[in-house]
Parts: C-alpha cells; sequence; structure tokens
C-alpha cells in the first residue's frame, strides 16, 4: 500500500487570465516556430485569438492545425505530423478539449526531427521513446485530465481505441485559464464534468496502483468537482466555479494517470467507436451501473467517499456505499444528459457486439476492483437500454 511511484507534468499554471504567462514560458524555450494545434470550433468561436495576439506580441512565427476531430482517428495524427514536419515547427501549444490535446502530445513526440519511431510503434504502454519536441497543454474542457496525463488516445479502426502510455507524453508546462470554458455548452459542461469526477472515482478504487499520493488527488478532485458541477450547470458565466472545475478535473488526471481507471472507462470506449457518443456522456451512461457492480468489492471505499463529499452523512458502511451511488445518479440526472441506449439510437442487437469489445480492454479491467465478465458487462448494457 505504501509502496508507489508518482509521476506528473513538471509545471502547472492555474488561474483566470494565467494564459497571459505564455508572455514568459515562450521566451524561455528559445523557440523559432510554434504549431498551435486544435480544432474548428475553437476557430469558429475565435477563443484562440488570445493565444495569437500574445505570438504576435512576442513575433514568434506560428502555424495553425485544426483538422482534430472527436475520438480521433489514426489518419488524423499522420496528416498533422506531416504538416508539423513540413512546417518545421520546434514548440507544439495543444489547445482545446481532450482529443486536441492527445494529438498535440504525439505530434510533439513523431514530429520531433530526430525522432526515428512512427505512430505504430508507440502503442501500448512504455513503447514511446524520446526525444519530443517542447509541449505546452492549455484545457478548454474541464474534464479529460489530458493535460497531465501521459496518455493519447487513437482510433485504431472502424470502431476500436488504442492507448499510447508513457512518460515521454506528460508536457512540459500546462495552463489551466477557464475564461476558454466559460462559453462551453451545458451538455458539453455536463459530459466532461461526469468524466473528471469518473477519473477520480476509478482513481480512488483502482485495484493494482491505488496509492495515498494519488488517493489525496482523487478525493480533493471529487470534493471540487461535487461542490461546482451543478454551480456551473446552474450558471456557465460563473468563473471562479468554473476554475475549480478546471483544477478538479486537473487533480483526477494526475490521480488516474498514476492510479489507472477501470470498468466504467472500458465500457464507455466501444459506445464511442460504435455510436460516436461523446467520451463523458459514454462514461455517464454506464458509471452508476458499474457502481452498483463493484459495490460487493469497493463499498468501504465508496463509503469513505460519500463521508469526504459531505461530512454530515453518516450510517454504516453498507448505507453510506448506497448513498454514494445514490448522490452520483442525482449528478445525472441534474446534468441534462439522455442516461437510455435505445434513446441514442443504440440498437438492442448491438448489446453483445459492445460487450465483446469491452472485454478487449485489458489495461483497463485489470484495474477494476471486481473482476467483470462479457456476461456481466452485456447485463451493465441491458440495464441501461431503456
Amino acid at each position: 500500500m505504501y509502496d508507489f511511484q508518482f509521476q506528473t507534468v513538471s509545471r502547472i499554471i492555474s488561474g483566470l487570465g494565467s494564459i497571459q504567462e505564455l508572455r514568459t514560458i515562450l521566451p524561455e524555450q528559445r523557440c523559432q516556430k510554434v504549431l498551435l494545434v486544435t480544432d474548428n470550433g475553437m476557430l469558429q468561436q475565435q477563443l484562440h485569438l488570445p493565444l495569437l495576439e500574445i505570438l504576435e506580441h512576442l513575433h514568434v512565427p506560428y502555424v495553425i492545425y485544426a483538422d482534430v476531430i472527436a475520438d480521433p482517428p489514426e489518419q488524423i495524427v499522420h496528416a498533422a505530423v506531416e504538416f508539423a514536419k513540413q512546417e518545421q515547427v520546434d514548440i507544439v501549444i495543444g489547445f482545446g478539449g481532450g482529443s486536441s490535446l492527445d494529438v498535440a502530445k504525439l505530434i510533439a513526440v513523431l514530429a520531433h526531427p530526430d525522432q526515428q519511431q512512427k505512430l505504430s510503434d508507440l502503442y501500448g504502454i512504455n513503447q514511446a521513446k524520446p526525444p519530443r519536441l517542447p509541449l505546452i497543454l492549455v484545457p478548454t474542457t474541464a474534464g479529460t485530465g489530458s493535460e497531465v496525463t501521459p496518455i493519447s488516445i487513437v482510433t485504431t479502426g472502424e470502431t476500436t481505441k488504442m492507448g499510447i502510455v508513457t512518460p515521454v507524453l506528460y508536457a512540459d508546462v500546462a495552463i489551466l485559464d477557464a475564461t476558454f470554458t466559460q462559453n462551453l455548452p451545458a451538455h458539453i459542461t455536463a459530459a466532461t464534468g461526469i468524466d473528471a469526477m469518473v477519473h477520480a472515482i476509478e482513481a480512488y478504487t483502482s485495484k493494482i496502483k491505488k496509492n495515498l499520493y494519488a488517493d489525496m488527488l482523487a478525493k480533493q478532485a471529487l470534493r471540487l468537482l461535487n461542490q461546482n458541477l451543478k454551480l456551473v450547470l446552474e450558471d456557465g458565466s460563473n468563473l471562479q466555479a468554473r476554475q475549480n472545475m478546471l483544477n478538479g478535473s486537473m487533480f483526477a488526471g494526475q490521480a488516474f494517470a498514476n492510479a489507472p481507471v477501470g470498468a466504467v472507462h472500458a465500457l464507455a470506449y466501444p459506445l464511442g467507436g460504435h455510436f460516436h457518443i461523446s467520451h463523458g456522456h459514454s462514461n455517464a451512461l454506464v458509471l452508476t451501473e458499474v457502481l452498483k457492480f463493484n459495490a460487493p468489492h469497493a463499498k468501504h471505499l465508496y463509503a469513505e467517499l460519500m463521508t469526504w463529499m459531505d461530512p454530515y452523512s453518516t450510517g454504516c458502511t453498507d448505507g453510506l456505499c448506497d448513498l454514494f451511488i445514490d448522490h452520483m445518479q442525482n449528478h445525472l440526472d441534474r446534468s441534462g444528459l439522455t442516461l437510455k441506449l435505445n434513446a441514442l439510437n443504440v440498437p438492442e442487437n448491438a448489446i453483445v457486439q459492445l460487450a465483446q469489445d469491452a472485454m478487449l480492454q485489458t489495461r483497463l479491467l485489470q484495474n477494476n476492483p471486481r473482476d467483470l465478465t462479457q456476461r456481466d458487462a452485456e447485463h451493465i448494457y441491458q440495464a441501461i437500454y431503456a
């Protein structure tokens, strides 16, 4: 229990207006040309303009790659890396949601002029090797925690996702400035906020690498997210609550980077792969059924989280565990998200295929507090069908 390793990014800058710190960070890097990695939505909303103002003020040349899409497929990564090489960039700034940050991490590795590896060499754990380009990540959603994780997720086939997990992907700097999140639509705020809560819960109950350091971060994350999610859903312009959500998401990211996630994510991935349901929404769909499934093996941990979130909650372990599951269901009910598969046009005959695909997520399932079979997975999907 007390033996552990903990890694995270070396520099975190958090606060409203903290993007202005780029004015001091970029000259320190002595960069010649910046690649800004983002998506078209960011450009359309002109959220990237504060970054461009800073780059222009510093007289730093830059190019923009904005073709990132949700659940980025391999061809997007290949195209982005090729673009970065052609432009001879020497620093990468990822700006956007988890997909943009994940792609930025991979560009930083694969576009380095001395890098011998290609994308197909990187899949799995600790396959990617240095060198990489300097990397700065700026999240615009409070959910994935990608700015502080050593993980990139890539869509590798029609429906399958694979992870690249390596310390090389840890950014040099993460900047958390909630002014970029204030205009997020409510459904994205809700889905990403639930995603972050799942990261904290699954890190706290992680079977193999659970440790005191990650526990501390997971608990702090859950308290911040629990207190502030309802505030930002009530008033999207509440910037202090938005900043608290970003910090909570980051703490949860640091936690699950070191105590990995389990069955919620394993069952969520096939929903995204087959039916293009967003990652946070997929997590929300399966969350409470997985909590119920795990309860026989994790009820003492769920009870601890309940008393941490609400010190006034009392009762026996079983009662507190039930209260925790009910509490998470309340968050889901208030989220405005659609919570049944049939209402999302998922056919009932897809359940077996979804369960088969979930069983392929062995990297995640090994961390779940209770062993999960394909039949268990089918029962969980069936329970949220209608």
